[in-house]
């Protein structure tokens, strides 16, 4: 709103606002105006087509807060059609009267050491168990608001665990299966955790460092044996039970259930960083349902609908998909837990939603494509038919034939079963090349978004009809989002032709704070409430979100050039044979280099295609002729996604180990842990930027060439600030360098290094 404007003008809108409610009766009739339905909202937003954009502050703010346009003048923070659900109790209790009889958890059964079709638990067999497990925990003494630790991969337990939690007002604190001894120790500790659901793999790692845990009294183990229990002394205060004794004992004494508030807490989820000791997230009920009614209103399951549950559980993304799917009463089928059997599980149970992270449908396009390639002749130009066809079809908003699907693209859905009508990218940026291609070959709906766990997942996400692609949609009804200014990387608000700026969210989805960590908690929300994410992003025509950059994870090149490593690896995942790829670069070199993890079938093949003989992988890895092809596939792959020449790295080390989270390299979200990546892969850093300064003499040496030096007058040269070696572009820059002389005198010399080019 426009400060300078008079209380003349805003009396008249006022007058006229008044007006447009009223409806003018016909001449012949003598009645009094009616109020009509008219949208009142217009001096308060403007529509911006999928977003609402309103001013942060009424009299003298910037219209500068978006709003999802389903709901502009209200936060949601319920179900629109159930206002009576609240917490996350209410939501199952709910779903367990509605879909009583309906399958909900299921899980494939080993007959004579096959596995076989999935065995199914319904709604109102895990309400029952529900109950159960909560009264068991009530039965060893277990008090109302203690923290329940899970400590176990995805199976029907962790959701019956975490429903008990909610309707027994216990707060569920997940331990992720893959975080090691020493920061399962550390949350144990630090969230004071009473009880711990584990299975027998994680057991013994419990066991190992149990006097170092004191709070925990009971340890349930998930898939134990009842006589192969140890026996521990009763100095140490905890027992050990099967999770099928906790069960017998839970319903030998059935305890009413101890519904919480929506203020509660429901869980404290930890998060695994890049650095430092795990932060616990604490979200509430009311967090919970506000971010999943958001969703609610632009994305619809049925009973009909199956999903299926490979993403950790412990991560929110995953956590959130699951309270959507309860709400609609959707059947959930667990994988085997193992990665390398996902399609087996995809083929047995024919999932209808399927979500996923960007690493996974990298290596589906990179498949496919791989294979078509290799089919040569008549089915590729088959396949590249089809692909043109289908994408002009959309383009054109007209639907495609149907004859594509029944000659190329059915053969490729059922790699997933057959039936999958939605596909959901979460947890990194999606190439916006593959989620065209999934689009096309997949058919039914693609929507990517955009979460944090300190939001309870979603932010955005794309809406339904919206084609464009490269973006994460609108904000989630049930917050609001914002662009603050970060000057040091010349992202602003006015910025042409998109605002740019920090990613900042305000509303019931965002989080409850830090646990025990107030210092960290107002570093991220100020005093008004926003939340800052520490992503940067942009706001394309029609308030559709797109994220450009992380304040966070960039670092500067010696010419002052701002790099966004997660960006430049995303479009190198397209390469045929890079399965995983960390760009490094720092403010002391010109250029990057990569370590990139092959994909050993891919490299393989192309050996033989190339007619190259050889031991190993590993000595393919090193030969430098290897080195240079895959090289010039990464730079043909970066000119077509129209990289910055300073973006292309110039050196690459190969090797067969993958980057994961049991090797220090990732998070368990997928995403490099880069201060460990470059201390793991120090060496292979050094040797390539030694090999590039030999193989280019102008390299890192324009600074002593460059300046006026007095020989045998130095003996040490500081570098103080970032200077610049060869590069794509021009600069000018002031360097500043200290000799460091024999005696105590210190002088500085300032020189202007010269327009550069290659």
């Amino acid at each position: 709103m426009d400060s300078a404007m008079t209380a003349h003008d805003m009396a008249q809108r006022r007058i006229k606002a008044i007006h447009g409610h009223l409806t003018t009766a016909a001449a012949h009739d003598d009645s009094p105006p009616q109020l009509r339905h008219s949208p009142t909202a217009g001096e308060f937003f403007s529509d911006q087509g999928y977003s609402a954009v309103l001013p942060e502050k009424l009299q003298t703010g910037k219209w500068n807060v978006y709003r999802s346009a389903r709901s502009p003048l209200k936060l949601v923070s319920r179900f629109s059609d159930h206002p009576e659900i609240a917490t996350l109790h209410d939501n199952f209790t709910r779903s367990v009267e509605i879909f009583r009889d309906y399958k909900y958890l299921g899980t494939r059964i080993r007959v004579d050491g096959t596995v076989g079709d999935y065995k199914w638990m319904t709604y109102g067999e895990a309400g029952t168990a529900r109950a159960a497990i909560g009264s068991g925990l009530i039965y060893h003494g277990i008090p109302k608001g203690s923290t329940i630790g899970i400590y176990f991969i995805n199976r029907p337990e962790w959701m019956v665990v975490d429903h008990a939690c909610s309707a027994y007002s216990y707060i569920s604190v997940p331990l992720y299966d893959t975080l090691g001894p020493d920061a399962v120790k550390y949350i144990v500790n630090h969230a004071v955790v009473h009880a711990i659901f584990c299975v027998p793999q994680t057991l013994n790692s419990l066991l190992s460092f149990l006097s170092e845990i004191p709070s925990t009294r009971l340890i349930v183990v998930v898939g134990g044996i009842d006589d192969q229990m140890p026996s521990l002394p009763s100095s140490t205060g905890v027992q050990v039970v099967t999770y099928s004794k906790l069960l017998s004992q839970g319903r030998s004494s059935l305890q009413p259930l101890c519904p919480p508030k929506p203020e509660d807490i429901a869980t404290i989820c930890y998060t695994s960083g890049t650095t430092g000791t795990p932060k616990g997230v604490v979200l509430t009920h009311g967090n919970f349902i506000a971010n999943v009614a958001g969703i609610s209103l632009s994305t619809s399951y049925s009973p009909s609908d199956v999903f299926i549950s490979y993403l950790p559980l412990a991560h929110i993304y995953e956590r959130v998909n699951q309270i959507m799917m309860v709400y609609c009463g959707v059947a959930v089928g667990f994988y085997q837990g193992d990665n390398m059997k996902l399609m087996d599980d995809l083929a047995a149970l024919r999932p209808t939603i399927f979500c996923s992270v960007p690493r996974l449908y990298n290596r589906i396009y990179a498949g496919i494509m791989n294979a078509v390639k290799a089919s040569g002749g008549l089915r590729e130009r088959l396949f590249n038919a089809a692909y043109n066809a289908k994408k002009q079809a959309l383009l054109n908003g007209k639907n495609p034939s149907p004859i594509w699907d029944r000659l190329v693209f059915n053969k490729i859905k059922d790699r997933l079963g057959g039936r999958v009508r939605l596909m959901v990218s979460g947890a990194s940026p999606l190439s916006p090349d593959v989620l065209e291609f999934l689009r096309i070959c997949f058919g039914g709906r693609i929507i990517e978004g955009y979460g944090m766990t300190e939001t309870t997942s979603p932010i955005s996400s794309m809406d339904e009809g919206d084609n464009l692609n490269g973006h994460v949609g609108s904000p989630n009804p049930a917050c609001e989002v914002k662009l603050v200014d970060v000057p040091e990387m010349n992202y602003t608000s006015d910025d042409k032709p998109y605002p740019r700026g920090e990613i900042c969210i305000r509303g019931p989805i965002v989080f409850q704070g830090y646990y025990k960590d107030e210092e960290q908690t107002r570093e991220v929300i100020d005093e008004d409430g926003w939340f800052h994410s520490g992503d940067i992003g942009l706001w394309l025509p029609g308030g559709r979100l797109k994220i450009i950059d992380r304040k966070k994870n960039i670092f500067k090149l010696a010419q002052g050039e701002y790099i966004a490593p997660e960006k430049i690896e995303n479009v190198y995942a397209k390469c045929k044979f890079v399965a995983q790829c960390f760009v490094y670069g720092d403010s002391l070199n010109s250029s990057l280099v990569a370590v990139v993890a092959v994909d050993p079938d891919v490299l393989k093949g192309w050996a033989a295609s190339e007619g190259i003989k050889y031991e190993n992988l590993s000595q393919l890895c090193n030969d430098p002729s290897v080195k240079a092809a895959i090289l010039a596939d990464m730079d043909a792959v970066g000119r077509e996604a129209q990289l910055r020449g300073f973006e292309f790295v110039k050196a690459v080390t190969l090797v067969l180990e993958q980057f994961t989270v049991e090797n220090g390299l990732l998070t368990p979200t997928f995403k490099i842990k880069r201060p460990q990546a470059k201390a793991y892969y120090e060496k292979a850093i050094s040797n390539m930027y030694a090999a590039l300064a030999a193989s280019d003499p102008s390299f890192q040496k324009h600074l002593v060439t460059g300046l006026c030096m007095e020989p045998a007058r130095s003996s040490e040269l500081i570098v103080h600030e970032e200077w610049h070696g060869p590069a794509d572009r021009s600069y000018v820059k002031k360097t500043k360098v200290r000799y460091v002389e024999a005696g105590p005198d210190e002088h500085f010399i300032f020189k202007m290094f010269r327009r550069l080019s290659r």
